[in-house]
C-alpha cells in the first residue's frame, strides 16, 4: 500500500515580496530548492515540476502588493505556477 505523504502548506508573504529576486528568494527557501536553482521561469519550472515532492499547497499572500511593485514580472510568476498546478495533481496555487 503506498504511503500518503502530508501536504506541504507554505505561505509567501506578498509585502515583502517586490522583486523577482525576492520571490525566488522565499520560494526556494520556503520550499527547499536545491543549490543550483537558477533563479528565473525556466529554472522554477525545471524545479517545481522535478524536484519538489508533492502534495504542495502554496498560498501567496497579499498578493495584490506584490502584483503592484512587480507588475508583469509578478504575472509572467503567476502564469507559470498556475501553469505547474495544471501539469500536477498535487501541486496548488493560491493568491490571496
Amino acid at each position: 500500500m503506498p504511503v500518503k505523504r502530508s501536504t506541504k502548506k507554505v505561505k509567501l508573504a506578498g509585502k515583502s515580496i517586490r522583486s523577482p529576486e525576492e520571490f525566488y528568494r522565499q520560494i526556494a527557501r520556503k520550499l527547499r530548492f536545491p543549490d543550483y536553482f537558477g533563479r528565473n521561469l525556466d529554472a522554477l519550472w525545471d524545479v517545481l515540476t522535478t524536484d519538489v515532492k508533492g502534495p504542495v499547497e502554496l498560498a501567496w499572500e497579499d498578493a495584490e502588493a506584490s502584483r503592484k511593485f512587480m507588475g508583469k514580472d509578478f504575472e509572467k510568476i503567476a502564469v507559470l505556477l498556475k501553469d505547474v498546478e495544471k501539469e500536477r495533481d498535487d501541486f496548488k496555487v493560491t493568491f490571496q
